[in-house]
């Protein structure tokens, strides 16, 4: 399975390689954009989302502090129901000689809308008074009730009960409420006695469950009250609860601070805001879950996608256009190479349009077209003049006046008896002239061109009557080396015809290697070389014929250099009354590796 899923890569790889560059920029250039607009939508949906969710929490927050508003005015109003006729009733009545039944009727009337009962309890537990209700049921001890015990221990704080049903008094109607006891201490005045007792306001839970079935009739997420010890006063599936079929997280609720929180419960990620009532410490809690706040974005997320394949469509078109317009002028030049690969050096097929860029390649290209043909140009005459230097150089071998007064000192030796003297002369000049001919091979041993140097010493030693010496020494591990054929002996002929100038006159011929490179050194002890010569004899304006040999050092500094590329070729050395130094500069590569194939460097 890997070694097929492999080779449709690869084939997928080299099916992208052969393809134009019109479809690489387009597929390129398309994939970015694409991923670039998906990711754009993605951040844009991520950023909507969230904000369409802090939105959604905000408004649960503004509807949370709605009804903590209400439900704060609606125990502030029975505080002060409770306030009112402790102050203005209680405190002012003497039950020794009066009642307040009366004043509590009153009260009663006046807020009927939101309170089921009033009664007033002694700390003892006897009622001293209760409206609308006649009197205490048979058998309920007010001491031991809830609002009873909270209000006696202590006496300084309004205590709230939890929802319970009220069923202590007789009432007419045989209906009894759901309430949220609200109860304090009081002082009661008896003559000149002050007893304590427990003033009760029973509101009406009704009023405050109306709160929040209106809050929770959005249908998104609910609200419930729970007090200050985690137990749940209002809840919108309260008997579900009380039942065990669900279960709420008011414990966790109530360690949260004020403000909203993000839990998961069951399961369900929901956003929790709480909210606390002062005076009752009663806290009430809105619950959302996540998914609903998020319900609305499926219209959105259908928009996006529109959006975004509508977007993607016009990339893709544009890129397509695009690409086409730049890689037009690039087929047109690709074709012009093709051409010129062909072999066609005419620079007018070469394209030159387009962009920029690709006008300057354009003409680049023709001008290298130029360049090219210039190159071979010069190539040819390049071969042209070393061919030309070459049969110079043979030439040059053959000079008349050199064999004359060769043949001629030869005639001298035979009519004076030196026969032994004219042989010797004789096998030198034809040695010389073997060597000279190479059966037509212009690359020698150094070995060869050396005893050509030596035969030519020998012949030039007889003519001038010994008027110079002359030493070679050759290092023995360049002898092997490849060398041009007749470059030694023309050196020696300058340095003759231009160093010798009395019998002290010295020659020495040597040759080494240095430096990985193989250097052969004609020196004289002659008169010198003047330095405004010296900078021009390797040049072409010196290359003229003086009474040597007749080929010159520039000659064959330029058939070096035509056979060996690089810095190699003739260096000079020379003070003046002290004598010359001319060197040989070549690589080392020997004749057999040349003779096996070796090219020449």
């Amino acid at each position: 399975m890997n070694k097929r899923l492999n080779r449709l890569v690869s084939a997928a790889k080299n099916t992208y390689k052969r393809r134009s560059i019109q479809f690489i920029i387009s597929i390129s250039f398309s994939l970015i954009a694409v991923l670039g607009v998906l990711m754009t939508g993605f951040a844009m949906y991520s950023r909507f989302s969230a904000r369409l969710r802090e939105n959604a929490i905000e408004k649960d927050k503004q509807v949370l502090e709605q009804v903590a508003w209400n439900l704060n005015t609606y125990i502030r109003n029975m505080m002060s129901v409770s306030d009112s006729f402790y102050y203005s009733v209680v405190k002012r009545t003497d039950l020794a000689k009066d009642s307040f039944i009366s004043e509590m009727d009153l009260l009663y009337e006046a807020n009927k809308s939101n309170i089921v009962s009033i009664a007033c309890v002694t700390n003892d537990g006897a009622l001293i008074g209760a409206s609308p209700v006649s009197g205490r049921k048979e058998g309920v001890d007010f001491s031991k009730q809830e609002w009873f015990k909270s209000a006696d221990e202590k006496i300084a704080d309004i205590h709230f009960s939890t929802p319970h049903v009220q069923n202590m008094f007789e009432n007419s109607n045989y209906r009894y409420y759901w309430v949220v006891s609200l109860s304090r201490s009081v002082e009661l005045t008896r003559g000149a006695n002050i007893q304590r007792g427990i003033l009760l306001v029973d509101m009406d839970f009704s009023a405050i469950e109306q709160m929040f079935m209106k809050a929770n009739e959005g249908g998104r997420g609910y609200m419930y009250l729970m007090d200050r010890n985690g137990e749940i006063i209002y809840h919108p599936r309260q008997r579900a609860i009380y039942s065990g079929l669900l279960s709420e997280n008011n414990r966790t609720a109530l360690g949260y601070e004020d403000g909203s929180h993000i839990e998961n419960y069951n399961g369900e990620e929901r956003s929790v805001i709480v909210k606390t009532i002062g005076y009752t410490g009663w806290r009430i809690v809105s619950v959302t879950p996540i998914r609903d706040l998020t319900l609305s974005l499926s219209q959105t997320r259908i928009f996006m996608v529109i959006i975004l394949t509508g977007m993607i469509f016009i990339v893709l078109s544009g890129n397509m256009f695009i690409s086409s317009r730049v890689t037009d002028p690039l087929r047109q030049l690709d074709e012009s190479v093709k051409k010129l690969e062909e072999g066609d050096l005419s620079e007018e097929h070469i394209y030159v349009g387009g962009t920029h860029e690709i006008m300057h390649l354009g003409r680049t290209i023709r001008s290298m077209v130029v360049q090219m043909r210039k190159l071979m140009d010069d190539m040819v005459k390049e071969q042209r003049d070393k061919r030309r230097s070459e049969l110079d150089a043979l030439q040059s071998q053959i000079n008349p006046h050199f064999l004359y007064n060769t043949l001629d000192s030869v005639i001298w030796m035979i009519e004076s008896s030196r026969y032994k003297d004219a042989i010797d002369m004789v096998t030198s000049l034809a040695s010389l002239f073997r060597i000279s001919l190479s059966r037509g091979d212009n690359i020698i041993p150094i070995r060869d061109e050396i005893r050509h140097a030596r035969n030519y010493l020998s012949i030039q030693k007889v003519r001038y009557k010994n008027k110079f010496t002359a030493t070679v020494d050759i290092d023995p591990a360049i002898e092997g080396c490849c060398t041009i054929k007749l470059i030694v002996q023309p050196l020696i002929e300058n340095a003759i015809y231009y160093g010798t100038m009395d019998e002290d006159s010295e020659i020495s011929v040597k040759g080494y290697e240095k430096d990985g490179d193989v250097y052969i050194e004609v020196t004289d002890n002659g008169m010198g070389i003047p330095e405004e010569t010296l900078r021009t004899l390797l040049t072409e304006k010196s290359k003229t014929r003086g009474k040597g040999s007749g080929i010159g050092l520039w000659n064959v500094n330029q058939r070096i250099q035509l056979y060996f590329k690089g810095s190699y070729g003739l260096e000079i050395e020379s003070e003046l009354d002290e004598g010359t130094t001319v060197r040989i500069h070549l690589p080392r590569i020997t004749y057999e590796d040349y003779k096996k194939g070796g090219e020449l460097s």
